[in-house]
């Protein structure tokens, strides 16, 4: 897992992993399966996936990376609190789930509570299988 400063301000946390350094076969199973483990939390809920690659791809001036074959955002929300209005602007939220030709890459925003932080970094971290 690496941590990187995307556009001077935001910290993206990231996992690149090779297509055989995990059981998962495509976007779409990656997704399932942090979709399962998300239902499985006593506080997290699930709420939808954006197809990224596809809302792209229409736009009539949409410009996708090259070689990358999917890419959809895994959105749930940990909101146990409403502390304050401010809190609701980090909410809900996002796992990225990106595909190329021999790599997944997931991508995360920082989350604020760093229990929940080392939560989705392990959730993360299971996909990669040595044996797969």
């Amino acid at each position: 897992m690496t941590k990187s400063i995307f556009m001077d301000k935001y910290p993206i946390f990231s996992k690149v992993i090779a297509k055989n350094e995990t059981p998962y076969k495509s976007v779409d199973e990656i997704i399932e399966y942090l979709k399962e483990l998300i239902q499985k939390h006593p506080i997290a809920t699930y709420i939808s996936v954006f197809d990224h690659y596809h809302h792209t791809n229409y736009l009539q001036d949409g410009s996708i990376l090259e070689g990358l074959v999917d890419a959809k955002n895994l959105i749930f929300c940990f909101g146990k609190q409403i502390p304050n209005t401010k809190v609701l602007a980090v909410r809900p939220r996002s796992i990225a789930v990106s595909e190329l030709n021999d790599t997944f890459c997931i991508d995360f925003l920082e989350v604020p509570n760093g229990e929940l932080h080392t939560l989705v970094e392990q959730w993360i971290n299971s996909l990669t299988n040595k044996d797969a």
